[in-house]
């Protein structure tokens, strides 16, 4: 028995990184999923990877800035696989500069992918989890929405995440759809090591966390997987930190 048989999940920011470690992990517990992102190449090679494992997973375009994406991500997963149980709202981006040298147009640009995307996810897939009788929502935030860690724009979105996901969770516990946070600490992902856009990248060393190393992909993925699986169906609006301890100093 898979801790995900007969569930559908929906994950963004799927190619790559925690999205696609999510995806082979839901797979792997007997979730049907579909997964998003931008990266097509990427994305199709990791739906191929997950269908050659025996899990069953489709690749979909999707821009989470972007109404209509969103639209057509979820009717493409109800439409394949008849339902909504669970999502993830992992895509994310930072961009690392201070205040006063953030643009107008990066603070957009963050907020756009950050935020408006966790925003647009909920709201599209609330409407189908209502219908499959509940659902669980999981939005990756990360340990800069509750603490000054990382540049200013990305800590906002991440803080705005912390608290969309609470009153979510308040507004629709009557639908049976539960909302989670989960806030990673460092976590070593392909876009760390290029010192690109990893959501989850900062200065801090393996020497500033007390377990004494950066997180795993499947770390995180693991988080995820408990919050989207009916073992935490007395969890909504919580916030699960998975950062070796960074935050507790």
């Amino acid at each position: 028995m898979g801790r995900l048989d007969g569930k559908v999940a929906l994950i963004s920011g799927g190619a790559r990184g925690m999205g696609a470690t999510e995806a082979r992990l839901f797979a792997s517990e007997g979730a049907r999923v579909v997964f998003g992102d931008v990266l097509d190449e990427e994305g199709k090679k990791v739906e191929t990877q997950i269908r050659e494992s025996g899990g069953e997973a489709t690749y979909v375009h999707l821009d989470v800035t972007r109404d209509a994406d969103w639209r057509a991500a979820v009717s493409a997963t109800v439409n394949r696989y008849g339902k909504l149980d669970v999502l993830v709202n992992n895509a994310g981006i930072v961009i690392r500069k201070s205040i006063e040298d953030t643009s107008e147009e990066d603070w957009d640009r963050i907020m756009a992918v950050n935020a408006k995307g966790v925003f647009l996810g909920t709201k599209h897939a609330i409407s189908a989890m209502r219908r499959a009788g509940g659902g669980s929502i999981v939005n990756i935030s990360s340990i800069s929405g509750m603490v000054a860690v990382c540049p200013p724009a990305y800590i906002a979105t991440k803080g705005a995440v912390r608290l969309f996901t609470k009153v979510t969770a308040i507004q629709h516990a009557k639908d049976k759809i539960r909302c989670n946070s989960i806030h990673p600490g460092p976590v070593d992902t392909p876009m760390r090591q290029g010192g690109l856009s990893d959501p989850t990248s900062s200065p801090m060393s393996t020497s500033a966390v007390p377990l004494g190393r950066i997180g795993t992909t499947e770390d995180i993925a693991y988080g995820a997987l408990y919050l989207a699986s009916d073992e935490s169906s007395f969890v909504t609006g919580s916030e699960l930190v998975i950062d070796g301890g960074y935050i507790a100093q």
